[in-house]
């Protein structure tokens, strides 16, 4: 596990997971979403996206977490290990509902400087209709990556307990 890319519904917990592999494996983590978003919530163009991935996925070691569906494929061809993060949607909306009350008027670690923590209608619809929308497209696409590791994780509890494995595993080394 060198170059990972973590994939999942907004509130999963992609940027937990990859802060907590990158400690662990102390390997850099690239959050899309501080890569992509500059103050007062400006993307940046999908051809910057895609220049700025080109360059971070042909290093050594990465751990990069977002799903920007656009620019994906450079991820996923480039990546070792796919981790997808296939959190029920109830558990994701009251994750971001909580991070929204967490984060108010302050901006997520894993955010671009300058984009306080914000919630929307549009944003909640999204992770409600994910695992209809998103989810079968992005299994059919993890299901064609045969020559790599790919870990799909259905639950918090089955984050933790990858967590502890790969915890042990680097501790016995």
């Amino acid at each position: 596990m060198k170059r990972i890319a973590i994939i999942g519904s907004g509130g999963s917990g992609k940027s937990t997971l990859a802060t907590r592999l990158g400690e662990l494996l102390k390997i850099d983590v690239y959050h899309l979403d501080s890569l992509f978003w500059k103050p007062g919530w400006v993307g940046t163009s999908k051809e910057e996206q895609s220049s700025l991935q080109h360059e971070l996925v042909f290093q050594e070691e990465w751990i990069m977490d977002g799903n920007y569906g656009g620019t994906m494929d450079i991820r996923l061809q480039k990546a070792d290990t796919i981790i997808f993060l296939d959190i029920p949607r109830s558990t994701c909306i009251y994750r971001v509902i909580k991070r929204r009350l967490q984060y108010h008027n302050k901006t997520r670690p894993d955010m671009g400087e300058g984009c306080e923590e914000r919630l929307n209608l549009e944003f909640l619809k999204w992770i409600w209709k994910y695992p209809i929308e998103k989810k079968p497209g992005i299994l059919a696409r993890l299901e064609k990556e045969k020559d790599k590791k790919v870990i799909i994780l259905a639950s918090p509890h089955e984050v933790e307990r990858f967590l502890s494995h790969l915890e042990d595993y680097v501790d016995g080394n």
